[in-house]
Formats: C-alpha cells, structure tokens, sequence
C-alpha cells in the first residue's frame, strides 16, 4: 500500500519537473531554437494545429528561425499568429518561406525573463509539496485506520521526503541552468 502511495507521488512529481522544463521552453534566450514557438497555435482548416503540424521549422543560424509552410495558403495566418504570441517576435515573409529573427536581449529583458524562470521553478516546488502533502495524507489515512503500523509510517513518510528533496533539487538545478543560458550573451 505505501509503495503504490510513494510511486503515485513519484510520477506525479516527475510530471511537475515535466511541466516546468515544458515552460522553461516558452521563456526564450538570445539563441534561436524550434521549440519557442510550440506555444504557438496557427488556424488551418477551421481547428487550431500547432505549427510544427503546419510547417517546417528549422535553425537557419544563432538568431534566426527559419519556417518553411508546406501550404503557401498558411503563411499569412502562422505570420499573424507569430505576431499575436506574446514571445515579442517579428516575423517576415519571403515568398513561401517565413524568417523570425531574434531581437538580442537586453539586461532588463534578461532580468524579466530570469524573475519569470524563478517564479515558473517556484511554482513547480509548491506542486512537488503539495504531492508530498497529499501522499503523507494518504500515509496517515491508513495509519489511522490500522492498516499499517507506525513504523510503516515513518518509513513511508521518509521515502516520500526523499523523493521530495530529490524533485525540488532537479527543479533547482534546471533553474541554475536557464538561469545561465539567459545570462549568456
């Protein structure tokens, strides 16, 4: 019974640490790469699609992406819905091929992005703790209902501190690693 506790909350703060890399990717550093514009959904026949589902995204150098629609119809509307995202992003149209270049950062975007990164980590420590929160609920659930002993349920109170220190520490260290990546110039 405490295992399948301790291994419920093990998934679910791997899904939070999950979660948090997954917006790390929304907050952009000054390199050029596909995965800022994942947010990003373009209308195509009357649903919204992500625009990997639309189009060819790619690399052209540090600062530059490069889109390339496989309907020249689409350009217009991944063009408007680049510039309606909230990434601060200017794309321009060549033809049938879209190029989205990366304005450098500046010291006081670099601060935002970094305050936002840190409140995105934070967020992600308050879920790990309140998976802990509920799976020590859960321990002490069947404590009182003698299902277990009190020595089951420190043990399991234990496993799931560890997972716990475990998690936050991964989330800290994703942190200091954005962290330097928005630093970098």
């Amino acid at each position: 019974m405490i295992n399948e506790i301790v291994k419920d909350a093990e998934g679910r703060m791997k899904k939070s640490v999950e979660a948090l890399v997954e917006n790390f990717k929304k907050i952009r550093t000054g390199r050029a790469h596909p995965s800022i514009l994942d947010s990003i959904t373009v209308s195509y026949y009357g649903s919204d699609v992500p625009i990997q589902q639309v189009a060819n995204v790619s690399v052209e150098d540090a600062r530059m992406l490069t889109i390339v629609p496989w309907e020249k119809k689409v350009v217009s509307d991944i063009e408007r819905a680049i510039m309606k995202s909230d990434l601060g992003l200017n794309p321009s149209t060549n033809g049938d091929v879209i190029r989205v270049p990366m304005p450098a950062l500046t010291e006081e975007t670099r601060k935002n992005y970094i305050r936002q990164a840190r409140t995105e980590a934070e967020n992600a420590r308050v879920a790990i703790r309140n998976i802990r929160r509920d799976a020590n609920g859960d321990i002490k659930g069947l404590l009182k209902e003698k299902e277990i002993s009190e020595d089951d349920s420190h043990r399991g109170e234990d496993q799931v501190q560890k997972l716990t220190d475990k998690y936050v520490a991964e989330v800290d260290s994703l942190l200091a690693q954005k962290e330097t990546d928005l630093m970098e110039i």
